[in-house]
């Protein structure tokens, strides 16, 4: 017989009645706008919630996932979400967070077919192939993989700040900042990598300058 899916139902119930006695106010404020100041983009795994990852409350997070944390120039999807959260939301700062042990970075690396994803992949795999000197320094295969994690965070940071949306925004005026982060599955905590960008120059010199150095 198929699993049911009745007890998310259930669940669902459950969370809304312990956010309204915890809260009475929880939903009307929730319903009324949405103000966050920072735009998550992260991977798609299950096991990095957003919200939770920085014990911030529904409302305060605008979230892109995708498979590796990638952002792509011709992704209209993320596009849309970053102009979306930066020219209406007004969010001041993008995280780009991704995570170690992630399946695509290790798919990535080493050169695992999974078939449509290969594709996707193919991008960090360019940032593998920009990296080749340093990765194969590294001589644990988790600990490579883990290095291709943050390179893969940072170049995505470069790409973040060298869309139109950014650009056009820092022209403006307009305060914003785009960080690059890794998760640890390990320990629940966030690494800074260290290329916090606010110009579209200083997150090349920064990937340049970080990215060239063995952590």
């Amino acid at each position: 017989m198929p699993k049911t899916i009745e007890h998310l139902f259930a669940n669902n119930k459950q969370w809304s009645e312990h956010m309204r006695e915890e809260d009475p106010e929880f939903f009307s404020r929730l319903v009324k706008q949405q103000s966050p100041e920072y735009l998550w983009i992260g991977c798609s795994d299950s096991r990095v919630p957003a919200n939770q990852v920085v014990g911030l409350a529904p409302g305060e997070v605008f979230v892109h996932r995708n498979i590796a944390n990638v952002i792509v120039h011709t992704d209209l999807n993320a596009l849309s979400v970053i102009h979306y959260a930066v020219d209406v939301l007004r969010v001041k700062h993008i995280l780009i967070v991704g995570h170690y042990g992630c399946g695509g970075v290790k798919a990535a690396i080493n050169d695992v077919s999974t078939g449509l994803t290969d594709n996707w992949l193919r991008h960090i795999q360019d940032v593998r192939d920009r990296h080749l000197d340093q990765l194969g320094q590294i001589e644990d295969s988790a600990m490579r993989a883990d290095r291709l994690c943050e390179l893969n965070a940072m170049h995505q940071v470069v790409n973040v700040c060298q869309t139109s949306i950014l650009r056009e925004a820092w022209q403006r005026g307009q305060d914003v900042s785009v960080h690059g982060w890794c998760y640890s599955l390990q320990d629940g905590l966030v690494r800074d990598l260290g290329v916090t960008s606010r110009s579209r120059e200083e997150a090349m010199d920064r990937y340049a300058e970080i990215s060239a150095s063995s952590c």
